[in-house]
């Protein structure tokens, strides 16, 4: 159903985004077939009808963004609303930094001569869901760090959808771009307040210049009438460090795509994850980390807990370049099943083209240590308080790379939640 709303738009299209979109047809949407989507079948997003142009009419107030924030209300947030940019419940604190909205960054003649060199220039033309992105995304945000600047508040992008009485299609767009010796953290969230069904296909390009370090925190908590297909392009110069946290709570199918690419040497790249869910949710993280050049270093760190009949995947694969020597690349992938009916497709992958490396990966599956559990229940702790213990601290070292007190605190909170107890872990 989708795909033929999607062609029945194909006219309407100009220019660079009817050729995405031709691209995209030519690809399709993937299937089980495909290697990258064994394991997880999009029928159930793509065998809907969507509407393509939410209705911008809604009732959100600041006392909703209050409850979203958890103790953020300090940091600098940048508000999308059924697919517009709000400056009223948005709040930019910092100076000097060039941010737009993306569709006024690419359409002004002076802002376009700043991120049109960069804009799709990460994302890869193999991707069908970049070229779906590229044919119909008309908001997002576009931001540019000048060179040795530090931004003292973490800015956090919130994507609202609320008031909708069709199923939506959202492509919003963001690109990132740092420059020399600066450094910058982004937390990114989406939240629908509806019961119909939204579908976001959200593209973000990261340039990360010499010296420099950006931070990217998605905080996946949405609703179970909620999809998300989010695919994040990184690029690095040399001598710079980039994160990507994914936490992965909530939406009924989570993908995430995420691509590094390195273009210089002493790169440092970081991927952790920690994936909660439960009833019929499947989360899927798929990584690829491109060592191109000597000298650079990756981490991988997924952790996963799955009860009822929810479903797991994890795909990580690191690409070592015969000129890459001395890369150091690291990969690990630790799930825990609390039910029988639990699954979890897991497949670390190293593709190693040069000679002097270290490069290691490794899984493992399994369910709680019974005699770490009898030993806390035997000292008069409940069974729930000392299930959600253990499983604290087998998810905790996924966020030690987190430099933002709040945002720990806040993951804590909702670790306490996903796993229906009522105290506070220690951060």
């Amino acid at each position: 159903m989708l795909l033929e709303q999607i062609k029945n738009h194909q006219n309407a299209l100009q220019g660079e985004k009817f050729s995405a979109l031709e691209k995209f047809l030519n690809q399709g949407f993937p299937t089980k077939k495909n290697e990258e989507y064994k394991y997880t079948n999009l029928k159930e997003i793509t065998e809907k009808e969507y509407q393509f142009f939410a209705s911008p009419e809604h009732s959100v107030t600041k006392k909703h963004l209050h409850e979203l924030q958890l103790g953020e209300e300090n940091f600098d947030r940048i508000v999308f609303i059924n697919g517009k940019f709000h400056p009223e419940f948005s709040k930019i604190s910092f100076e000097n930094p060039e941010f737009f909205s993306l569709d006024f960054a690419l359409n002004n003649t002076k802002n376009n001569e700043i991120f049109k060199p960069y804009f799709n220039t990460a994302a890869s033309e193999n991707s069908a869901f970049a070229n779906l992105n590229f044919a119909f995304c008309n908001f997002g945000f576009a931001m540019k760090i000048p060179e040795n600047t530090a931004i003292e508040k973490p800015i956090h992008i919130f994507y609202i959808s609320e008031n909708q009485c069709e199923n939506t299609f959202y492509n919003p767009r963001n690109l990132l771009i740092v420059g020399k010796n600066s450094n910058v953290e982004i937390i990114e969230s989406h939240h629908n307040f509806d019961d119909c069904f939204v579908f976001t296909n959200s593209v973000t390009e990261i340039f990360a210049h010499a010296n420099a370090k950006a931070d990217w925190h998605k905080l996946q908590n949405d609703c179970e009438t909620s999809y998300l297909i989010d695919n994040t392009f990184v690029k690095q110069a040399r001598d710079s460090r980039t994160t990507v946290n994914t936490f992965s709570f909530g939406g009924k199918l989570v993908r995430n795509n995420l691509d590094f690419i390195h273009e210089g040497q002493n790169i440092n790249s970081f991927m952790n994850g920690i994936t909660i869910i439960g009833r019929e949710q499947l989360v899927d993280h798929h990584t690829a980390v491109h060592h191109n050049q000597p000298n650079c270093e990756s981490y991988q760190n997924y952790k996963g807990i799955f009860k009822d009949r929810s479903h797991g995947v994890f795909n990580g694969k690191v690409f070592v370049d015969k000129i890459a020597q001395k890369t150091n690349a690291y990969q690990q992938n630790n799930n825990i099943l609390l039910n029988e009916n639990a699954s979890i497709d897991t497949k670390p992958q190293l593709e190693i083209f040069a000679d002097d490396v270290k490069c290691s990966h490794g899984c493992t599956v399994g369910q709680l240590n019974k005699d770490a559990l009898f030993y806390l229940r035997a000292r008069g702790i409940s069974k729930n308080e000392a299930q959600a213990l253990l499983l604290y601290a087998f998810a905790n070292d996924a966020m030690q790379n987190i430099d933002i007190e709040p945002l720990k605190e806040k993951i804590s909170i909702l670790l306490a939640e996903k796993l229906e107890v009522d105290f506070e872990f220690g951060v």
